[in-house]
C-alpha cells in the first residue's frame, strides 16, 4: 500500500489513473449488482426455515463485510498518511469514510429488517449488533473531526489518530459471534472447513459482494478525483485573491 501511494501521490498521475478505471468500474459494477440481486432476489431457493425473508441475506451479509472492508482499508490510508504524510492516503481516507458509514447503515437497517421476523424484535444489544453500531460512530466521528479544525492538516491528523485507535473494533465485530453468546450464527462462508452454506445461495451473495466491492472502488475514484479538482479550483482562487 505504501508503494502504491507513493507512486500515485502525483495528482496528475492519479487523475489519469482515476479516468482510465472509472468506466470499467462503473460497468463491471453495473453488471455485477444487476446479475447479483437477480440470482440473489429471484432465482435462489427460500430458505426452508426462513422463507423469503431469507433473501435479505444478499444485501444484509455483503453490506457488513463492506462496512468492515472500508474500515479496514480506512485505517490503512490513516496510517499512510501519518507516517509518510502523502496527501493520497488523507484523500483516500476522507473519500472512503462516508461511502463505508452508508454500508454500515445499510447493514443495520437489513439486519433489523431481517431481525424482526426471526428474533421477534427490531433490535437487541448483543455483542456484534452493538459492535457495528460501534463501528458507525467511528465513521461518523472521523467524518466530524476531519471538518472540526480550520487547519486541515490537524483535523485530517486527528481523524487519522481516531481512525487507527478505532480498528480495535473491527476484530471485535468478526469474532463477537465466538467470544459471546450472540442471537448471530457463527461464520458459514469464510471457515476453514468450507463454506456451510448451499451453492444455490452462496453464488449470488458472492456476486453482490463482488458488486458492492466494485461500488466502492468506483465511488472511490471519483470522490478522490472530484477532491483533486476541488483542491486545484480553492489554490487557483487564493492564488486570485492574493492577486
Amino acid at each position: 500500500m505504501a508503494n502504491f501511494f507513493h507512486r500515485y501521490a502525483n495528482p496528475a498521475r492519479f487523475l489519469r489513473l482515476a479516468s482510465a478505471v472509472e468506466p470499467w468500474l462503473k460497468w463491471g459494477t453495473l453488471v455485477l449488482l444487476a446479475a447479483g440481486l437477480y440470482a440473489g432476489l429471484v432465482g435462489s431457493p427460500a430458505d426452508y426455515q426462513q422463507g423469503d425473508s431469507v433473501r435479505i441475506m444478499y444485501i444484509h451479509v455483503p453490506s457488513a463485510w463492506m462496512a468492515l472492508f472500508c474500515y479496514s482499508a480506512l485505517a490503512g490510508a490513516s496510517a499512510v498518511a501519518l507516517i509518510w504524510k502523502h496527501p493520497l492516503a488523507d484523500l483516500a481516507g476522507r473519500a472512503t469514510a462516508p461511502v463505508g458509514a452508508c454500508f454500515t447503515v445499510l447493514a443495520l437497517v437489513t439486519g433489523s429488517l431481517w431481525g424482526k421476523p426471526m428474533w421477534g424484535t427490531w433490535w437487541v444489544w448483543d455483542a456484534r449488533l452493538t459492535s457495528v453500531l460501534v463501528l458507525l460512530f467511528l465513521y461518523l466521528g472521523y467524518i466530524a473531526l476531519v471538518h472540526a479544525f480550520d487547519d486541515p492538516g490537524r483535523g485530517a491528523r486527528a481523524a487519522a489518530i481516531l481512525a487507527l485507535v478505532g480498528f480495535v473494533n473491527v476484530p471485535v465485530i468478526k469474532f463477537s459471534v465466538d467470544w459471546w453468546n450472540t442471537l448471530h450464527q457463527p461464520a458459514s462462508v469464510l471457515k476453514m472447513s468450507g463454506p456451510a452454506i448451499h451453492a444455490s445461495m452462496l453464488a449470488p451473495l458472492l456476486l453482490m459482494a463482488l458488486a458492492f466491492t466494485g461500488l466502492y472502488l468506483w465511488l472511490l475514484a471519483v470522490r478522490i478525483r472530484s477532491e483533486f479538482l476541488a483542491g486545484r479550483l480553492r489554490a487557483n482562487r487564493h492564488r486570485q485573491a492574493g492577486g
